[in-house]
């Protein structure tokens, strides 16, 4: 997963399950629907003082002992069976889980040629809750960034012909599981998705300068036209279709 939707229309738009405060919170926030690496995102994370709350993270965690506010690592994304024993990612495993809706999330079919993106989303048109870290680092000068990323594992709901590799969608019940700190190991996240469907879109989103809703308009790829696509604004690597 290299780029996704977050666009809550209202509070209702979130499973039943999550605190109403916590749903009108990501219904007032505002509406992107081209996340990328060092974007900013509507987050769900417990502050100081163990509230839960809905904060705006940048996408592409930095782990706190990077002497910059940036890593040359791609974080993203980890591994769910790789992260409580990664150097990026342990820390923020044992300390700061966190919960990214997603109205949906954009990925590309591979068996066409060229390869071509489809949006995935909650076949019922709910909001999507995929499991994450997040991280807080600052410096001696007092810059300070809070930053985050999604947990990936295989899923058998992705539609084919994706690859059934993708985020860890929770339920309202298991995602405040996760958030109190009740979910400790990898297997207590391997719960079965959502059903998904995935619709053909268009390849604008690539053009990480373009953010508006008609980036998620359904499109026919036999009648798009073969030219290239633009190029990737983020950099952060489409060889990898997580």
């Amino acid at each position: 997963m290299r780029r996704f939707a977050q666009a809550i229309a209202e509070p209702e738009s979130i499973p039943e399950g999550l605190p109403r405060e916590l749903a009108e919170a990501l219904a007032a926030a505002p509406d992107r629907y081209n996340i990328g690496k060092g974007s900013p995102a509507s987050v769900v994370a417990r502050d100081g003082d163990g509230v839960l709350h809905v904060a705006e993270m940048i996408w592409g965690l930095v782990p706190r002992w990077s002497k910059t506010p940036s890593t040359t690592y791609t974080t993203v994304t980890a591994r769910l069976d790789r992260a409580p024993a990664s150097r990026i990612f342990a820390k923020a495993w044992s300390e700061r889980p966190c919960v990214v809706p997603l109205s949906g999330y954009y990925k590309l079919d591979r068996s066409r040629r060229p390869p071509w993106p489809l949006f995935v989303q909650r076949r019922d048109g709910l909001a999507l809750l995929a499991a994450g870290l997040w991280e807080h680092w600052e410096d001696g000068d007092g810059l300070q960034l809070d930053s985050f990323t999604v947990l990936t594992a295989p899923n058998r709901a992705i539609p084919k012909p994706l690859t059934p590799d993708g985020p860890v969608f929770l339920s309202a019940a298991q995602a405040m599981d996760w958030l109190s700190g009740a979910i400790t190991t990898p297997a207590g996240l391997h719960v079965p998705s959502p059903a998904l469907e995935a619709c053909p879109v268009g390849r604008a989103f690539r053009d990480l300068k373009r953010d508006d809703y008609t980036l998620l308009e359904p499109v026919d790829p036999d009648l798009e036209t073969t030219s290239p696509p633009p190029e990737d604004g983020d950099g952060d690597g489409w060889d990898d279709d997580s």
